[in-house]
């Protein structure tokens, strides 16, 4: 018997991002994303819906002070975002889009804005509760300290409970960032409920602290906060091989 199954390859497809104009502080640019298949480069015309959206766009500053979440609209053959960006220099945004039949991706892209360049972060331990507009998360890590390339838990506490109402089809998004802007990843809770607890579980590839950004709705109202997670390299075999 012939085993048929209908799950792609995963393969990664091709994004090219350009501004309508130079992109400079304050001042709106229109950015439009082409999304090219990865055997002909041919356009692509066809995605299925993610979390209500065909297209979702993070974009983060270099010094990991600006995050944005938005969701650029299909128009004659791309997507297209209008913004106005806060300062100058370095930008790396995320596509997360599905192609219809194939599987989801997650590229990133590096942006320009006219002017002095952001100086790098420096990031320590910072898993202190935070406050949104209408409600408070904390955050603890299982294990205390993640490793490099092991599975961690990321708990969050969110205070108070009552009205949290799911943001674009589930109950919060997170976007892991590490301090170099190389690794972006989007994920949403493994465990949640609408309640007080929520729990993500991520695996950070590399030993770097990670800046991670979490998006929790109640009564109407988008919470953004961020916590600053170290990763340390991954342990050691018991034979000592790394």
């Amino acid at each position: 018997m012939k085993l048929v199954t209908s799950v792609p390859e995963p393969v990664e497809y091709h994004l090219d991002l350009s501004a309508a104009s130079t992109p400079r502080p304050n001042i709106p640019v229109r950015l439009t994303f082409h999304v090219l298949d990865p055997w002909k480069d041919l356009p692509v015309a066809k995605f299925s819906v993610v979390h209500e959206k065909l297209f979702h766009a993070f974009i983060v500053s270099r010094d990991l002070e600006v995050f944005l979440h938005g969701h650029p609209s299909w128009h004659e053959g791309a997507f297209e975002y209008d913004l106005t960006l806060p300062k100058s220099g370095m930008y790396r945004v995320l596509g997360d889009f599905y192609p219809e039949a194939s599987t989801p991706q997650l590229i990133a892209k590096t942006l320009f804005v006219a002017g002095p360049d952001q100086q790098p972060p420096s990031l320590g331990r910072d898993y202190s509760t935070k406050s949104g507009d209408n409600l408070q998360v904390g955050l603890a890590t299982s294990p205390e300290s993640p490793s490099a390339g092991l599975p961690t838990r990321l708990l969050l506490s969110v205070s108070p409970s009552d009205g949290i109402e799911r943001y674009l089809g589930v109950w919060a998004h997170m976007l892991a960032a590490s301090d170099d802007l190389i690794d972006m990843m989007h994920t949403h809770p493994t465990l949640a409920d609408g309640g007080s607890s929520m729990q993500f579980d991520v695996v950070f590839p590399r030993a770097r602290p990670y800046r991670v950004w979490v998006q929790i709705q109640r009564r109407g109202v988008v919470n953004t906060v961020h916590f600053d997670v170290p990763v340390k390299p991954a342990p050691k075999d018991e034979e000592g091989a790394p």
